[in-house]
C-alpha cells in the first residue's frame, strides 16, 4: 500500500559513492507490491564494522547473528531484506538468515560470518527460504544501484527514502560517510533503531568504529520516538572501507578521530531527524528541550516521557498549547523533579516559571508558533546542570489509519 508522502518530508540528497561499497537492488517477492525489496551492498576485503542493536528480548534471528558477528569486526556484504521482519520465527527464520549469509559468502569468497543481513516487516512470518534464494541469486549478478534506490528498496511505510552525507579531515586526507535509513513507525529505540547503514571510506579500527556509532546513537537515535514501540528487528551498522588511505584512527588520541566522531554523530542526527519527519501520520516535527536535570540522562528520561506522552501529541496535532500536559508526563517520568521549580514553555516563551502560571502569559504567540510544522517544547527542572533533547512528531488519525492497515 502507498501512504502519501509526509508533508515534513526532505528531498533525497546527492550521496557520494563511497569507495570499496557498491549497492544492488532486485525484487525478490516478499510481498505483492511490485518493486524491489532486497539491496544487496557489497564490500572491499577490509572493511570494518560497527553495529548498535535493538535490546527488544522477541528480536529476529538477523539481530542475534548480527550482534554475534559484529564482534567479530570484519564485513564484506550486506543484504536487507524488506516487506517481512522474520521475527518470532523459531528455527525457521534463523534458517533463511544463515542461508543467505552462506549463499552470499560462496559467491564472494568469505566466511558467511562477514555477511550482514536485516529483515524488516511483518512480525511472525518466516522469510520464505525459496524467494531469498531467487532474489540474492539475481542481486549477486545485478547492476549497481543508486543510493536513492537502496533507501527506497528497504523501506516498508515510509513515505520518502532517506539519506545523509557529511565529511571530515583525517590529517590532510578527506573522509567521506554516505548513508541510508528506513523507519517510520514501531519508533521508540533502546540502543539502536529502524535500519540503518552508515559507509565510509575512512580508515579506522573496528573498536573504533563501535566507540564512534555507539557514542553519536546515545545522542541521536536513542533520543527519537514516533509511538513509544521497539522494533524487533532495530539495526544500525556501520561499515569503513578503509579506501580513503588516511592514517589509521585506531582511538580517540589518533589525529582526526575527533572530526570523524563528529562526522558521525551529524549523519546520525540528520537520519533520526528524517525517521521523526516521516513518522506514520505526522504533520509536526517536535524538539523537547529539558535543562536543569541532575543529568543528562534524566534530562532524557524526562524529554522521552514527554515526547511519548499521546495527550501532549495529540494536543500537538491539535495545535492546543497545554502546558498542563507537559507538567503531567514531567511528573510522571520517575526522575528528580521538584513542582515548585519547573518552567514550561513552547516555541521559546515561557508559560510558566518556578511552578507557577505567568501572570502576563499570552498565549496568542504560543499558539501562532504551534500552527508551523517545526514545534519546539522547553522544559527547565531547575535541579542541575544536566541537559538534553529529544525528538518526536505529533499523532493524528493517520497514524491509526497505516496501522490499522498495516497487513492488508
Amino acid at each position: 500500500m502507498a501512504y502519501p508522502v509526509s508533508p515534513l518530508a526532505s528531498p533525497f540528497p546527492a550521496l557520494p559513492d563511497i569507495a570499496g561499497v557498491v549497492p544492488h537492488v532486485v525484487r525478490a517477492g516478499y510481498k505483492d507490491w511490485g518493486r524491489c525489496d532486497l539491496t544487496y551492498v557489497t564490500l572491499d576485503e577490509g572493511t570494518a564494522v560497527a553495529g548498535v542493536f535493538t535490546k527488544n528480548v522477541c528480536c529476529s534471528s538477523e539481530v542475534d547473528l548480527g550482534r554475534e558477528n559484529v564482534k567479530l569486526g570484519r564485513a564484506r556484504a550486506l543484504v536487507v531484506n524488506a516487506g517481512n521482519s522474520n521475527a518470532f520465527t523459531g528455527y525457521r527464520g534463523r534458517e533463511a538468515v544463515e542461508q543467505i549469509m552462506e549463499q552470499v559468502a560462496g559467491h564472494i569468497g568469505c566466511p558467511k560470518e562477514q555477511v550482514f543481513v536485516s529483515s524488516t516487516g511483518v512480525i511472525g512470518v518466516p522469510l520464505p527460504k525459496d524467494k531469498a534464494r531467487e532474489g540474492v541469486e539475481k542481486a549477486l549478478s545485478a547492476e549497481p544501484c543508486s543510493w536513492e534506490d537502496a533507501a527506497n528498496t528497504i523501506a516498508t511505510t515510509d513515505t520518502f527514502a532517506k539519506g545523509a552525507t557529511a565529511t571530515a579531515m583525517i590529517g590532510d586526507t578527506k573522509v567521506t560517510i554516505s548513508a541510508i535509513i528506513k523507519g517510520s513507525g514501531m519508533i521508540a529505540p533502546d540502543m539502536a533503531t529502524m535500519l540503518g547503514y552508515l559507509f565510509t571510506d575512512a580508515a579506522v579500527s573496528p573498536e573504533f568504529l563501535q566507540a564512534a556509532l555507539s557514542a553519536a546513537n546515545l545522542r541521536t537515535f536513542s533520543c527519537i520516538t514516533v509511538d513509544s514501540d521497539t522494533s524487533t528487528s532495530d539495526t544500525v551498522l556501520a561499515f569503513a572501507t578503509g579506501k580513503a588511505g588516511n592514517a589509521p584512527v585506531t582511538g580517540f588520541d589518533s589525529p582526526g578521530a575527533h572530526a570523524f566522531a563528529a562526522a558521525v554523530h551529524d549523519v546520525c542526527r540528520q537520519l533520526a531527524h528524517l525517521v521523526v519527519r516521516d513518522g506514520e501520520g505526522a504533520q509536526k516535527f517536535i524538539a523537547v528541550s529539558v535543562s536543569g536535570a541532575v543529568s543528562d540522562e534524566s534530562a532524557r528520561k524526562v524529554g522521552m516521557a514527554i515526547a511519548n506522552s499521546p495527550l501532549i501529541k495529540t494536543a500537538i496535532a491539535g495545535e492546543d498549547a497545554n502546558w498542563g500536559r507537559v507538567v503531567m508526563a514531567v511528573g510522571k517520568a520517575g526522575e528528580p523533579a521538584d513542582r515548585d521549580k519547573l518552567s514550561i514553555g513552547f516555541g521559546g516563551i515561557w508559560a510558566a516559571r518556578e511552578g507557577l502560571p505567568l501572570a502576563d502569559y499570552d498565549e496568542a504567540p504560543v499558539a501562532a508558533h504551534l500552527k508551523g510544522q517545526d514545534i519546539s517544547i522547553e522544559v527547565d527542572l531547575g535541579l542541575g546542570e544536566g541537559s538534553a533533547t529529544v525528538w518526536t512528531c505529533d499523532l493524528t488519525h493517520g497514524y491509526i489509519s497505516i496501522n490499522a492497515d498495516y497487513r492488508s
